[in-house]
This record gives C-alpha cells, sequence and structure tokens, in this order.
C-alpha cells in the first residue's frame, strides 16, 4: 500500500500569550491510496481527513477511506482502513509536533516562573508516571557529606541530520519539550540553567564550543552532579552525537544509559524529528 498527498487546505498559527504559546491550525487533508494484491493487479482510492485542528485529538480524528468504483471489491480497502489508518494517525501526530516546533523558532519563551507554575499545577492533577525517570517524592535526599563512589561512561549514537541542527535540538526549549512530551526549562545560553522530565533532570549550561552540562538527577545526593560532554561530529549527511559523562553514581550508570538512549534523549529524539541514521 502507498499514499500520496493530494491536497491541504487551511491554515495555522501561533500566538504568545503571558509566555505561553498557543497554538491553532485547522487543515482539511486530501490523498489518494494505491495498493496491489497477490495476483499483481493494482487498485486504488482516495483518503480524506475534514478535521485535522487543535481541537481533537489523533484519536478523535475522522479518516475517510474509499476506493474508486470502477473497480471489484478487494480485501487491500479493508487492509487500509484498519493498518493503514493507523499509519496516517501516527505521520499526522509528527507532522503536528514538527509544526509546533517550527512555529515556536522565535518566539518569546516561557519562563522559568512560568514553568515551575506549570510543573506545580501538573503534579497536583496526577501522579507522575512509573516510567518516569526519579522518584515521585518532594523531599531530597540527605546530604551524607561523605564522598560516593563514580564512574565515566561514553556513548556514542548516529543521527541523520547536520551538527548544527542536532545541536540546536538540545538548547531550544521548545524542542525539547516536544521530545520529551513534557514541560522544560531550557535557557541554552552559556551558564544557563534547565530544568525538564518533571523536574526530575536539572543542571546548568557550562561555557564552552560543545555542549557541556552540569547534569543530574533529583534523586542523587545533594550537591552531587555529573559533568556531561556532548560532541557533534559531521559524518557528510550525518552526524555522530558522542557522550562523555564523568562523575555518575556507579549505582545509577545502567539507568543513566538507559534513560539517555532508549527512554528521553537519542531515540524520542529521532522518532520525533525524523533523525533516524540510515540502515544501508
Amino acid at each position: 500500500l502507498g499514499i500520496r498527498v493530494g491536497n491541504i487546505d487551511g491554515e495555522a498559527s501561533i500566538n504568545n500569550r503571558k509566555g505561553k504559546l498557543i497554538y491553532f491550525y485547522e487543515w482539511v487533508v486530501k490523498a489518494t491510496w494505491t495498493g496491489t494484491n497477490k495476483m499483481g493487479i493494482k487498485y486504488k482510492g482516495t483518503v480524506e481527513i475534514p478535521n485535522l485542528s487543535d481541537e481533537n485529538d489523533m484519536d478523535d480524528l475522522d479518516i475517510c477511506v474509499t476506493f474508486c468504483k470502477d473497480q471489484p471489491s478487494t480485501p487491500l480497502t479493508d487492509l487500509m482502513r484498519k493498518e493503514g489508518v493507523k499509519k496516517i494517525r501516527m505521520a499526522l501526530g509528527n507532522y503536528v509536533k514538527h509544526l509546533k516546533t517550527e512555529f515556536s523558532q522565535g518566539m518569546i519563551l516561557p519562563t522559568e516562573k512560568a514553568f515551575n507554575k506549570q510543573n506545580q499545577e501538573a503534579q497536583a492533577k496526577a501522579k507522575l508516571d512509573k516510567t518516569q525517570i526519579g522518584s515521585s517524592t518532594t523531599r531530597n535526599p540527605p546530604n551524607t557529606g561523605v564522598k560516593i563512589p563514580t564512574v565515566s561512561l561514553t556513548m556514542k549514537d548516529t543521527f541523520l541530520t547536520s551538527p548544527e541542527e542536532l545541536y540546536r535540538v538540545f538548547l531550544n526549549q521548545e524542542m525539547v519539550q516536544a521530545f520529551t512530551h513534557l514541560a522544560a526549562f531550557v535557557d541554552g545560553c552559556s551558564g544557563g540553567k534547565f530544568r525538564l522530565l518533571e523536574g526530575n533532570v536539572y543542571g546548568q549550561f557550562i561555557p564552552d564550543q560543545k555542549i557541556v552540562m552540569k547534569w543530574r538527577f533529583s534523586s542523587w545526593p545533594d550537591g552531587h552532579a555529573a559533568t556531561v560532554v556532548l560532541n557533534f561530529v559531521n559524518q557528510g549527511s550525518e552526524t555522530e552525537l558522542i557522550l562523555e559523562a564523568r562523575g555518575v553514581p556507579s549505582n545509577e550508570e545502567e539507568r543513566m544509559k538507559e534513560g539517555w538512549q532508549q527512554r528521553y534523549y537519542f531515540d524520542a529524539i529521532k522518532q520525533t524529528f525524523g533523525y533516524g541514521a540510515r540502515l544501508c
């Protein structure tokens, strides 16, 4: 099965209201689909989405799939209405995320005060999801006043984008919120602070030509932070990201690797912005 967009009508806009970005979009999308059965016979039909807007969740979208009436019935139509519609919803969800990211460039972003208020309201409405990093308790771990054993680690991954674009992903607040799916405060200037993942990860950017961060989980002993260095290596059409971390508590090494690679950073960035590396 294949899908090709034929026409898109509508508009999109963004407003900044007291440090909060308000998005508006409303689109009518028309496309065609084609498929070939086991006998090699080709079929075609249409797809129409009349209500792609900020007022509707992806699960509430009306996605109308039909096939040309001058063709005999085919199981491909049912396949398109089931599996094809799932793929369409996923593609539209990624499009909306990208739309918001592009629209936010150059806008006045929320202040740290606004983020803290938003974070407090979110915590009052619901408990932290079990898959989020760190503990949901608001108490800080006691400061034992003793040194803790630490390790250093190195991680590498490849992204299908330029070093400049990948660099911007980590310093732009709206892009960070896009791939973490949570409110964040990010001051990308040298010496600026960041706080993300419901406040469970926070630190400060250190002046450098690379991205150098003082980085910690909120569950770590008071005053202890790891130094995380992100190096962006140009590989032609791709960028190799090399992470070097020092001062990671020895009992937190695997947790930190999993958080960076799978849960909240590398894989999430690839999925959100389409930076997945080529397989060949």
